[in-house]
């Protein structure tokens, strides 16, 4: 595993797009913070710009460096999940411009995957992950079942967890309302 976590930090520290396992559906990501390699993400999946990208982040400490006014009780809130979970927060901070909405809310996941969880914290930045599909097409459930194009479309493809078969489920997704109130987006 590790050589394909040197690869892939690599990739993103050059702005590059990774094709890559996570603790939910096979993920397209890059450097959070970088906009050209973000941009990129939206050719790949022939995405509208208007659209919001989910990010990645290795353990609940690290969300404070990227989340604006946190949920008073962000840490028991994180950890009292049972399920990958991606939280949309009301404002974001040190992520590029176009990889937020026009609300400026950021969808941050604290992922249990070994793998990112090693290559975020080598990479010490969030990690877009978006479902590799083009956009408006189901989420593939398995590495096999990836579009040709989306392969063809990315500069390194992690070869770790591609011979699994069992079917990957989205995260569960949540929204903190400016408010403090929790809504429930996608079960």
């Amino acid at each position: 595993m590790n050589t394909e976590v040197n690869k892939a930090l690599e990739i993103i520290e050059q702005g590059g797009i990774l094709l890559y396992p996570t603790d939910t559906v096979w993920g397209i990501g890059c450097d959070a913070t970088n906009e050209a390699a973000v941009q990129k993400i939206f050719a790949i999946k022939e995405r509208a710009e208007s659209k919001s990208l989910v990010m990645l982040l290795p353990d609940v400490k690290s969300v404070f460096n990227f989340v604006a006014d946190p949920y008073p009780d962000l840490i028991g809130l994180l950890n009292s999940f049972d399920r990958p979970t991606t939280v949309i927060y009301p404002q974001a901070i040190g992520i590029a411009d176009n990889a937020l909405p026009e609300d400026g809310s950021v969808a941050i996941r604290v992922t249990a995957d070994p793998f990112c969880k090693t290559l975020l914290k080598r990479l010490k930045k969030p990690l877009i992950s978006t479902s590799a599909n083009i956009s408006g097409e189901p989420a593939p459930e398995i590495f096999a079942a990836i579009d040709a194009r989306i392969k063809s479309r990315v500069d390194y493809i992690v070869a770790h967890r591609q011979e699994e078969t069992e079917a990957a489920v989205p995260s569960r997704i949540i929204k903190i309302e400016d408010d403090g109130t929790i809504t429930v987006i996608r079960e």
